[in-house]
């Protein structure tokens, strides 16, 4: 039995992030993922530019003209959100969590998938899998996942990135949109992630909080690591801690970014105390623009696939 904050909270985040998607994603979710697939839709006359594979004889040598098939794009989508829920996620000092971002993030994604008739499923991991909910359509059901995304307790505390994309890896066999939200502290999940973009369209959303970039001058602070309780008292007056701090920051960024230019995937940034809608929409517009820019340099294939040319 859920309680009533439990309750409040899921209509909390079913309000706001409806409210987003119909003000800011409404269209651009479409936009941005394709359809895996064609299928056939309907038969015209033949136009000059017309790929002549796609020429159905059959038709043509009935009517005594030649026609084309027509194919429509497949639409409908599955979208798997797998959510990292390790004890580094519950930190933030910009007034929310890490958890409490990806859970509004991933709540917006469910949403507008919904609303574009998509099949949703959820992974929830931390140092293991904590929860795997399979894809499936309706408001029920995305409520439901809105529920575990908010009121989940793991089990485990540390990451296991890599284990979790390799669970996907076996359990997801058909093409999907992923959607992974995690802060990407830890090792080994580079391969296992190029193994997953090589059968699925992949997004990774990397989750931080500015007091990960950069230490505030408080004096002497005692720091706890999340994951292992580890403790350590940090001069954090001293220029030089501050100093080495932030360049251990940086260099994880620059690991992360060549790590995923390696791999060929687009991450999206998103940091506590800042709207992630534009780094987002921003993401989404990008796709969307590869996409017409593959149209716009397909010229005859372009023809080809839309009136539907067999190989």
């Amino acid at each position: 039995m859920l309680s009533p904050e439990t309750l409040k909270n899921i209509r909390r985040l079913q309000i706001r992030t409806s409210r987003r998607v119909s003000e800011a994603l409404a269209g651009q979710y479409r936009s941005a993922f394709r359809g895996r697939g064609m299928e056939f839709e309907e038969v015209r006359p033949y136009f000059i530019g017309d790929d002549v594979r796609s020429i159905d004889w059959n038709v043509s040598a009935r009517i005594g003209e030649p026609h084309v098939k027509i194919f429509r794009e497949e639409r409908e989508l599955t979208v798997i959100l797998a959510m990292d829920l390790s004890a580094s996620l519950a930190f933030g000092t910009e007034g929310k969590l890490k958890r409490e971002l990806a859970a509004e993030i991933a709540g917006t994604l469910a949403f507008s998938a919904t609303r574009s008739n998509d099949k949703v499923g959820l992974l929830l991991f931390s140092d293991r899998i904590e929860r795997f909910v399979p894809a499936k359509k309706g408001s029920r059901h995305v409520l439901r996942i809105a529920r575990d995304l908010l009121a989940f307790e793991p089990v485990g505390r540390g990451t296991d990135l890599a284990g979790a994309l390799d669970e996907l890896n076996r359990v997801q066999r058909r093409h999907a949109v992923i959607c992974v939200l995690s802060d990407f502290d830890g090792s080994g999940w580079e391969r296992p992630l190029a193994l997953l973009k090589r059968r699925h369209d992949l997004i990774p959303i990397v989750l931080s909080d500015r007091a990960e970039r950069a230490l505030p001058n408080i004096g002497l602070a005692m720091f706890e690591d999340l994951e292992t309780g580890e403790r350590r008292v940090v001069d954090t007056g001293s220029h030089a801690v501050r100093t080495a701090y932030a360049a251990k920051a940086s260099a994880h960024a620059a690991a992360l970014d060549k790590a995923f230019r390696r791999i060929r995937v687009d991450p999206v940034y998103v940091e506590t105390g800042e709207d992630f809608l534009p780094p987002l929409l921003a993401c989404f517009h990008k796709r969307e623009g590869r996409h017409a820019g593959a149209n716009h340099n397909g010229g005859a294939g372009r023809t080809a696939l839309t009136t539907g040319g067999a190989a």
